[in-house]
């Protein structure tokens, strides 16, 4: 089995005239944690579209497990192991928090909507949701309704949903967006449960996050990977220093500063 879960090959996507993303090749390890930076519009979320299904691609191949699935339906790529998260929350809120995560486990597999299905199924999807429920700190509101979390808690609850879905490979879209800076530090340890028998990818703008939990990073910038390495690397990389033009460069040089 080689050592790369995800690869892809000069992935690109053309809306018209713009190219969003350019030729990208990237090799994402087995149970690494592997992140995805840069500059607003430098084609991250677009990238992580084209892995999940959400886009096609204008060309180019996308390998699972040495696998080519680059035409596979995005429901497909759940039930082969893919879970997603967004970068705006995507729960069902009407439903309580233990009911996200169960229909989370029960969504991806193949006998779900059989309609005399064994009750012991059902069971299963049960068990998977409560322990989701518990690795992301959300016991003792599994009977509350989605849209009375705090959106902290909206966050962890998709985290949940992902977990209950056992992935192989967690694609995490701003993982941290909207939240509060003392919530960040639980959402970092919950995200270092998850990776123990993982592999992790994130798109992040917070360095802070990235720099401490990521085995490796790519950088993204017009499109195209402008530089790829550990975090040590990536902080001391003057072209990326440049690219960013002041946007993230404090952060990057007091990083490499202080390694």
């Amino acid at each position: 089995m080689s050592d790369y879960i995800l690869q892809t090959e000069k992935l690109r996507k053309e809306f018209g005239g713009l190219v969003a993303v350019r030729d990208v090749s990237l090799n994402v390890q087995r149970g690494h944690l592997h992140s995805i930076i840069g500059p607003n519009g430098a084609g991250k979320t677009t990238f992580f579209n084209l892995l999940t299904g959400n886009l096609r691609p204008t060309s180019g191949r996308l390998l699972y497990n040495g696998d080519d699935i680059t035409r596979l339906a995005l429901h497909r790529r759940a039930h082969i192991g893919i879970g997603r998260s967004f970068q705006i929350t995507n729960i069902y809120p009407n439903q309580t928090v233990f009911e996200n995560a169960r229909l989370a486990a029960q969504a991806v597999d193949s006998d779900a909507m059989v309609i005399f299905n064994h009750i012991a199924r059902f069971g299963s999807y049960e068990q998977k949701a409560f322990e989701a429920i518990d690795l992301v700190s959300l016991t003792g509101k599994e009977r509350l309704l989605a849209n009375m979390l705090s959106h902290g808690d909206q966050r962890k609850l998709e985290l949940a949903m992902i977990v209950a879905s056992d992935p192989k490979v967690m694609l995490l879209d701003e993982p941290t967006a909207g939240m509060a800076t003392e919530q960040v530090p639980e959402v970092i340890e919950i995200i270092g449960i998850l990776r123990q028998n993982r592999t992790v990818m994130i798109v992040e703008h917070n360095m802070n996050v990235v720099m401490s939990i990521s085995d490796r990073i790519t950088v993204m910038h017009n499109g195209a990977v402008l530089a790829e390495g550990t975090p040590q690397e990536i902080a001391s990389n003057e072209h990326v220093q440049s690219a960013y033009l002041g946007e993230l460069y404090g952060d990057l040089m007091e990083i490499a500063q202080n390694e």
